[in-house]
């Protein structure tokens, strides 16, 4: 991927909803790099702890409704004002919609806590995808690293990467391995796409 902006630092924007324990690792992973930032973090839950992570740790923080994200072009006239190389989703649960997908082609990243295509689609995060992965008793499970398209989980995949379950995981243990694969995976996977 280009960088079209010389002399500068290469920014990554992160969408997250919730925790934000991806989107502080990805700040963490390149806080050591001389020409990658993380330089925003965008929310449409005020209440997230992304939001008072980022905040903790002075990464600057935009809130938006989903109005913004919807039914004007607010949100989207802000990200191109940022001019970011990529922006990753890190439990990031609103669609995104078609003119953002225009803007910024092949930029938009997303991490899934499966191995897809088993276990996309709408509703299909978090939990509710280790509940049914459990409910099936697969031997392996794993992460997804994908483009961004119009449809939930059906973006071109980037990377997948895998990991052995063992007869007696649980929900706990499930999510504890996939986290590691995430925090591991993620940041690397969209480290290859700037440069």
């Amino acid at each position: 991927m280009e960088n079209s902006k010389p002399n500068s630092k290469k920014k990554i924007v992160v969408f997250a909803s919730g925790n934000g324990t991806n989107a502080v690792n990805i700040y963490h992973y390149f806080r050591e790099h001389d020409d990658v930032e993380v330089s925003h973090i965008v929310s449409n839950n005020k209440k997230s702890r992304v939001l008072r992570r980022a905040h903790d740790l002075g990464i600057k923080c935009i809130h938006f409704d989903k109005e913004d994200l919807y039914d004007s072009t607010n949100l989207l006239e802000v990200i191109q004002e940022i001019n970011p190389d990529v922006i990753a989703l890190a439990g990031f649960l609103l669609k995104i919609p078609e003119p953002f997908l225009r803007a910024f082609p092949n930029q938009i990243v997303n991490i899934h806590p499966s191995l897809l295509p088993d276990y996309g689609g709408d509703g299909m995060y978090g939990e509710r995808v280790f509940k049914r992965i459990l409910k099936d008793k697969r031997t392996e499970s794993g992460i997804t690293i994908h483009y961004v398209s119009e449809n939930y989980d059906e973006g071109e995949i980037i990377a997948q990467h895998k990991v052995e379950l063992e007869g007696n995981e649980d929900l706990n243990s499930l999510e504890e391995k996939i986290h590691g694969l995430e925090y591991e995976h993620y940041p690397k996977e969209i480290e290859k796409l700037l440069y």
